[in-house]
């Protein structure tokens, strides 16, 4: 996937001044809130049996998609666990934090369900590693781990393209009920990386929290937010 560079806004360090209680609550109830609501939709979908799909050929399309899926759930899942380790104990790196957890907790469901309908159709889900590579993002700026500010845009870049990933890959699986959970599963992706975009905001970041109409390839730069 093609990365692009985008200096935007400038954002507090780990000097940071201490939050307001109001936009405290804010970043917290509002924007965190607005994740997990669309968190639980994937869940609700119906597991295809084996003789959902139309022959083996499109099991195997489906379970391939589904596997690549899975392995960047896993990612993501290892990503906030190992970056929540080098967030402050500041009420931004708090803030983080609770965002981090509830999006993760999100990942978590949707690995859940991915591995349950790779079972359903005779495949075999891909396995947790343990670590994952994320050296590109760093490279492009897509965030850093120096900072608590800088583990967010690195977890709005990873969310972005989860989002972008789910819209693509959703219309190529044969198997009606997976095109329903897939979709569900890419809308929360975005709603993770507007939660992200709004405790920005939240922090004082002039921005737009939905900076476009559509989350894609040629519109990624106008989500992230470079360091």
């Amino acid at each position: 996937m093609e990365r692009e560079s985008l200096n935007l806004y400038s954002m507090p360090s780990r000097r940071s001044p201490k939050l307001s209680k109001s936009r405290r609550n804010l970043l917290l109830n509002g924007a965190i809130a607005s994740a997990g609501v669309v968190g639980a939709i994937g869940l609700q979908a119906i597991l295809p049996n084996s003789s959902d799909a139309a022959s083996a050929s499109d099991q195997a399309n489906d379970i391939a998609i589904l596997n690549n899926a899975l392995y960047y759930e896993h990612q993501a899942i290892w990503a906030y666990s190992f970056a929540a380790g080098k967030l402050t104990n500041t009420e931004v790196g708090k803030a983080v934090l609770e965002i981090a957890l509830r999006n993760q907790a999100d990942h978590k469901q949707h690995r859940d369900l991915l591995a349950r309908a790779v079972s359903s159709l005779g495949g075999k889900p891909v396995a947790a590693e343990a670590s994952y590579d994320v050296s590109a993002y760093l490279k492009n700026g897509e965030g850093n781990l120096d900072s608590d500010v800088n583990i967010a845009r690195l977890a709005l870049a990873l969310e972005t393209d989860a989002a972008i990933a789910y819209t693509q890959e959703v219309a190529k699986l044969k198997t009606p009920n997976l095109i329903t959970a897939g979709a569900s599963i890419g809308s929360t992706e975005s709603a993770h990386a507007t939660a992200i975009r709004a405790a920005f905001k939240s922090l004082g970041m002039n921005l737009n929290v939905v900076p476009s109409a559509f989350i894609s390839t040629q519109n990624r730069s106008s989500w992230i937010l470079t360091v």
